[in-house]
């Protein structure tokens, strides 16, 4: 594993203990690790990639073949981790987004034919029961059906997050990838590919626009910024926010996310892992919208577009 100390590695190291696999080895470049104790406390744990890359080789030709790399590490470096995996032939499994460029996904792609490996993305939102369920009425409905969708989704961050690599666009991508990959990849496999993508506010802390898809009409706001939460959630005490509305009804899709890793993780192990190409249609969206113009605000918008911005808590 690449990227043990960073927040979504423990739900990796769960799946590899839930599924009955061992790791063998990991890698950060920081050593606050604990968590490590609690799933694999024999692995092998690295701070320097050179180390860990020569203790892999070691594994590998000691008979004792490295079958997974997991990718856990900051977005722009999922690219170089994943050629990284193929060239010690292991098949690879790695967090969104898989790359940050729609070119970088296209050139995976052809070196996963050559060194005959597969590239696995956590798409785990497909994997949910009640996304699951929601996909078969969408496919059920008449051909030339429409949907109005509202998505919203808020989850506060402090100014850490702007001093992180997550504020740095080059590194993330970006609100709209680095928190929005995983629900624009469930609404392109709910409702088919972008015929329009219009984008209205684009800042350091919120994205929202309009998508045009072949069975849905889409608005939708990204913050981590939590003065653009609604009133009672606030009051509530709450820090995070996360609603899709379709036409007047609520979809609820709040709980049942304790184990998606594991899900994926044993359909991974099962040869139906999601591919470069499941998520190559996501990743040139959020490249679209981190690119385009922004248009004007209109009747069509999020509500939550129109809020306040605030200034970058850095900025002069």
């Amino acid at each position: 594993m690449i990227g043990a100390a960073g927040y979504v590695a423990p739900k990796h190291m769960k799946a590899i203990k839930d599924s009955g696999n061992n790791l063998v080895a990991a890698l950060d470049k920081f050593d606050s690790v604990g968590i490590i104790d609690s799933y694999f406390p024999q692995s092998a744990f690295f701070t320097e990639f050179e180390r860990f890359d020569r203790h892999l080789e070691k594994v590998n030709r000691s008979g004792k073949k490295i079958d997974y790399l997991s990718i856990c590490s900051p977005n722009y470096l999922h690219d170089a981790h994943i050629r990284f995996g193929l060239r010690i032939g292991a098949d690879i499994i790695c967090e969104k987004p898989i790359v940050l460029n729609p070119w970088n996904a296209d050139a995976l792609i052809a070196l996963e034919q050559e060194y005959k490996r597969k590239v696995n993305c956590i798409l785990q939102l497909r994997l949910h029961d009640q996304v699951k369920a929601l996909k078969a009425k969408v496919d059920s409905l008449p051909e030339g059906s429409m949907h109005e969708v509202e998505l919203s989704y808020i989850t506060s961050r402090g100014n850490w997050y702007f001093t992180s690599w997550k504020g740095d666009e080059s590194k993330s991508g970006g609100i709209a990838t680095n928190i929005g990959i995983h629900f624009f990849d469930m609404l392109i496999w709910l409702y088919g590919d972008v015929k329009e993508n219009i984008v209205n506010v684009y800042a350091h802390d919120r994205a929202a626009g309009i998508l045009k898809m072949e069975k849905a009409n889409v608005k939708w706001f990204l913050s981590i910024n939590e003065d653009t939460l609604p009133e009672e959630i606030k009051s509530s005490g709450q820090r995070s926010y996360r609603s899709l509305t379709l036409g007047n009804e609520v979809f609820d899709f709040s709980k049942g996310f304790e184990d998606l890793h594991t899900k994926s993780y044993s359909q991974i192990l099962d040869g139906n892992g999601f591919g470069i190409r499941d998520t190559k249609k996501a990743i040139d969206l959020v490249y679209k919208i981190r690119t385009a113009p922004i248009q004007a605000i209109s009747n069509q918008s999020h509500t939550f577009a129109s809020l306040p911005q605030s200034k970058h808590p850095f900025s002069r």
